[in-house]
């Protein structure tokens, strides 16, 4: 049996970020904002999902003007939990943070959405109030499990008839000996299966009403668990969402491989992962505070450790509160 204990540290533990978040405990859902310092942050990202729900991400991109992002947002409530973004940027235009461009400025804040309509109530979603106040409140204290974008989130949803496990947020750093430090916030909610990064033991899975925990892995070995269901889930309702940041400086070319190589987290920890039901969105941060000699490959690694770490500490956050 898995010893259930937390990976240690928090995306936090990064020089410049802060979190916050705001919760809707009734209808089940919420929003995560990872807030940076002033000067904003090099902005990556690699989206790998099929069914993705994103703002500012051409941004992002190799080649394209901007650099910096203010703020990243992580939000529940599918699509129209992007409304969450607009509160963020109003509440940022409205401390005098921002891109200048002369006649006010515009701050650079990216989004992603999970899908949670179908788990509370799916008329009540993320709005720019709430965004507005998770960012006003972020801090270094980070809440894991169901709180924030992480409040309605659910796992192992492929198998159908099954009863869903809990997902939620997640978060966990690695410092390394050259000083630099990598972090990772990730809200958990997969179609996909829950397995331990280690040593590669089921965490969490759909159940029969017994609690029987049924495997996606079953269908794959033509072994169906249950009885046929009318139809499995519909595109776009799960979607794993998360930022990976560090203190090292790196340039926009480098903050984009850290995001793609974050992925790598994703699939060491979720089966199926990256699927057409799955919106799976990474963003990048570099706060540029340490200016050592690490070397790249090295950050990758502790970027797609970290994130590991993070889901799993997510699902077992969940599975408790």
């Amino acid at each position: 049996m898995i010893k259930k204990e937390r990976f240690p540290g928090s995306i936090t533990d990064v020089h410049g970020i802060r979190v916050g978040q705001v919760e809707n405990i009734e209808a089940r859902t919420g929003v995560t904002v990872v807030r940076v310092s002033r000067d904003g942050a090099v902005l990556g990202v690699d989206v790998r999902g099929a069914a993705p729900g994103t703002r500012e991400t051409d941004l992002a991109r190799p080649g394209n003007l901007v650099k910096n992002a203010n703020a990243v947002v992580l939000s529940g409530g599918s699509a129209y939990g992007l409304a969450a973004a607009d509160g963020v940027m109003q509440y940022l235009e409205s401390i005098d943070v921002g891109l200048d461009m002369g006649v006010c400025r515009v701050p650079i804040v990216p989004a992603a959405v999970l899908y949670d309509l179908g788990v509370g109530n799916a008329k009540v979603r993320p709005t720019a109030e709430m965004g507005a106040e998770a960012c006003m409140s972020a801090t270094k204290e980070v809440w894991e499990g169901k709180y924030g974008a992480g409040c309605g989130a659910t796992v192992g949803k492929i198998v159908p008839g099954t009863i869903p496990a809990t997902g939620g947020v997640g978060t966990a750093s690695i410092k390394l000996n050259t000083g630099v430090t990598v972090g990772a916030i990730v809200a958990v909610n997969a179609v996909g299966d829950i397995y331990h990064p280690h040593t590669g033991e089921l965490v969490a899975c759909g159940t029969l009403k017994d609690g029987t925990p049924i495997k996606a892995m079953d269908l794959l070995y033509g072994n169906p668990p249950v009885p046929s269901a009318p139809r499995f889930m519909e595109p776009g309702q799960n979607t794993t969402i998360a930022v990976i940041a560090t203190d090292a400086i790196l340039n926009k070319e480098e903050a984009n491989r850290l995001a793609t190589v974050a992925h790598d987290g994703f699939a060491r920890t979720i089966m199926p992962v990256h699927t057409q039901m799955d919106g799976d969105t990474v963003f990048a941060l570099a706060t540029g505070r340490v200016d050592t000699d690490t070397n790249f490959m090295m950050l990758s690694m502790a970027a797609s450790e970290v994130m590991a770490r993070a889901i799993y500490n997510a699902i077992i956050a969940g599975g408790k509160n």
